[in-house]
């Protein structure tokens, strides 16, 4: 009996011993939550040279609560979208660590644009089409005549005593989905131009058919690229030259940020997107009447250069350091995926809603894609580039912002 009451106390003793140690480990414990938190913080907000931008968010969110200007909430709005929109890239590349190259991809091609399709979810739920075909348009040619130009410019600049020469499968690739997008959009068009503008229903049967074709493109692209053929595109970029050793082992780092870390913070920048995006949708038609710049001049240009700015850079810095395959895959790769994916997606989503949205983009509109890609198309055509080309492309960009930026269409029609 006494043994066991000493062992008893022993034990309680020895419980009681241990129960003291926990307050410590608690603390550790607790030192390493903060201090991972904090190094997360660093990472995805700070490690960024567009962090500050992000300032620009909170001051949105209140001007919009205090009942601010509103062209002073789409300023900030907008601008607080370029370092998210840069971010969001940052985090689905660190998810594409642990999830592996084929479903890393489709994570990629997912959320690569993300905030135009936000922002174009939001137009329609808003109803005003004008907005959603605007910017989804100006989008495509932001990335094939600006994005491209400007790197295919500083590229050949940069490299003026070497030619550049880039994978021209992957190029080809993509300017065959533009082609097919383009065509499904011409169509509704060329029907609308013979037949009367009252009836508008087969239109819509046939936009909603050809927006199905180009989704139905979309995924057999994604199969061809992260499956069937995935080899070559990432074979190119492993056959650098051998002085570019820095930049070899910058491929080969690891994931920056834990996978639910990434996720979570993939998942709070997407909310925050969307709440910007629905200031920028509700506010760009009176900063057009403050400003005195047209709706379509805003929403084709000053979305995508402002939206994408982060995205943007970084193909120019690739191709100055002479890897264009990586800038054309910014470049052609988002423009074709906003052409077959976010716009018959759109579409679809406006049917569902029961809201009559058409691919007739318009006569001048359409005119200008046409022209982009036609233009696109032909410079990549030999595999290789030097800045003649990136300059052609760059103004070509300008000629079609003058053009839209004289266009003044009322916001009823």
């Amino acid at each position: 009996m006494s043994s066991s009451s000493v062992n008893y106390h022993d034990m309680e003793n020895g419980g009681e011993s241990s129960l003291l140690l926990l307050p410590s480990q608690i603390d550790v414990v607790r030192f390493r939550m903060v201090r991972d938190f904090v190094e997360n913080v660093r990472k995805v907000v700070f490690d960024t040279k567009l962090f500050v931008l992000f300032p620009a968010i909170p001051i949105a969110i209140v001007a919009q609560c205090y009942g601010f200007g509103r062209p002073w909430i789409f300023a900030l709005s907008l601008i607080g979208l370029a370092p998210l929109a840069e971010r969001l890239s940052f985090l689905t590349e660190q998810i594409a660590y642990f999830t592996g190259p084929t479903v890393g991809g489709l994570v990629n091609a997912t959320c690569g644009n993300a905030t135009e399709l936000i922002i174009a979810l939001f137009a329609l739920h808003k109803r005003k089409i004008h907005v959603l075909k605007y910017s989804l348009l100006g989008s495509v040619i932001s990335n094939l005549l600006l994005v491209l130009g400007s790197s295919l410019l500083c590229g050949g600049i940069a490299n003026i005593n070497k030619e550049q020469k880039f994978d021209h499968k992957q190029a080809d690739a993509n300017t065959l989905l533009l082609l097919l997008g383009l065509l499904c959009q011409i169509t509704p068009l060329l029907f609308n131009l013979r037949s009367s503008k009252l009836d508008t229903s087969p239109v819509l049967q046939l936009s909603r058919t050809s927006s199905i074709v180009m989704l139905i493109a979309y995924v057999a692209y994604l199969f061809f690229q992260l499956i069937t053929h995935s080899q070559p595109y990432g074979a190119e970029e492993v056959e650098d030259d051998g002085d570019d050793g820095d930049d070899d082992e910058a491929d080969k780092e690891t994931a920056s940020i834990g996978f639910w870390s990434a996720f979570i913070w993939l998942c709070v920048m997407t909310i925050i997107i969307f709440v910007l995006s629905e200031y920028v949708v509700a506010t760009i038609e009176d900063a057009s009447k403050t400003w005195g710049l047209s709706v379509s001049f805003m929403s084709i240009i000053l979305l995508p250069i402002v939206g994408n700015a982060a995205e943007h850079a970084g193909a120019v810095i690739f191709a100055y350091k002479n890897k264009l395959d990586i800038s054309l895959g910014v470049a052609l790769g988002s423009g074709s995926q906003i052409m077959i994916f976010v716009v018959p997606l759109c579409v679809i989503i406006a049917w569902i809603m029961g809201i009559p949205m058409s691919l007739d983009f318009g006569l001048l509109e359409t005119g200008c894609l046409a022209f982009s890609i036609f233009l696109t198309a032909f410079t990549l055509q030999d595999g290789t580039s030097h800045y003649l080309k990136g300059v052609i492309l760059f103004l070509a960009y300008m000629v079609i912002g003058a053009c839209f930026f004289v266009q003044h269409v009322p916001f009823n029609e």
